[in-house]
């Protein structure tokens, strides 16, 4: 099983995302979002504080876009100009990985400071529902796509810090499938 944010992970999660038809999902979480109403939206998560061991670097950005019925996951090296995200999450590793694994709930920890969010807020909760629909009909979630974290290793929160040089998420917001 891949690890957490490992580009094999995010290859395995775009491919599940990948074959589903998602168009009426689409339709419904783009009900609540003007900027997701036309059906295409993209959510960036930046996390912070990836382990080394990963070899990615100290911060990683994984943005899932939304277009024509279908959600893409990809890790998006630098920001590259016209990347932007509708909407842009800002998190610590272990944050981001509850948060995947489901022993963190979105609102929870926005409310109480464990994330930043950047861009249209409306646009972070259509991708959520978006990801709950296509897990639901993949039978599956992202815990199943995730290696297991061993009872020893207990995730402890973390605080977002400010983005290293060379990001820029005021103009992004992201969530990884919160997100990614």
């Amino acid at each position: 099983m891949a690890r957490y944010l490992s580009p094999e992970w995010v290859q395995a999660f775009d491919a599940a995302l990948g074959a589903l038809d998602l168009t009426d999902a689409v339709a419904a979480a783009g009900e609540g979002s003007l900027a997701a109403a036309d059906g295409v939206f993209s959510v960036a998560q930046l996390v912070q504080g990836v382990p080394a061991d990963l070899g990615l670097g100290a911060e990683v950005r994984v943005v899932l876009s939304v277009a024509e019925g279908r959600a893409r996951l990809a890790l998006d090296e630098g920001g590259a100009p016209g990347t932007e995200a509708t909407a842009t999450i800002v998190l610590g590793y272990a944050d981001a990985l509850s948060l995947a694994l489901g022993r963190l709930d979105p609102a929870d920890a926005l409310s109480r400071g464990r994330v930043r969010v950047r861009g249209d807020l409306a646009a972070l909760v259509a991708g959520q529902e978006v990801l709950a629909v296509a897990a639901s009909r993949l039978g599956t979630t992202l815990s199943d796509l995730t290696d297991p974290i061993e009872p020893t290793d207990p995730i402890e929160p973390t605080e977002p810090t400010e983005p290293t040089a060379g990001t820029d998420p005021s103009s992004e917001a992201g969530a990884g499938p919160a997100t990614p």
